[in-house]
């Protein structure tokens, strides 16, 4: 049996142009809109240092993310998931 734990993975385009794949972190609901907190998948390892924010939606096929745009939408959907991790350290 294996303790590693598998990811729900998508590709996005950087500036650049370049197509990088994330993994998800996390789900979560905020203001009735879906999010997720991703982490960049490098090789065989997932970087969790730093943390993309992205909406979701979902599809037939599972999920769409999409960039966060609105500069204030997207700094409360932040706050709101640094509290999340908050509530979670203090359990």
């Amino acid at each position: 049996m294996s303790d590693e734990k598998e990811y729900v993975t998508f590709t996005v385009e950087t500036m650049s142009g370049d197509t990088v794949e994330m993994a998800v972190l996390y789900e979560f609901e905020y203001e009735k809109k879906m999010y997720v907190a991703a982490g960049l998948v490098e090789g065989d390892t997932i970087n969790s240092d730093g943390v993309y924010i992205y909406r979701a939606k979902e599809t037939e096929e599972g999920f769409k993310t999409e960039k966060i745009t609105n500069h204030v939408e997207y700094e409360r959907v932040v706050k709101a998931y640094e509290e999340m991790l908050e509530e979670e350290e203090e359990e």
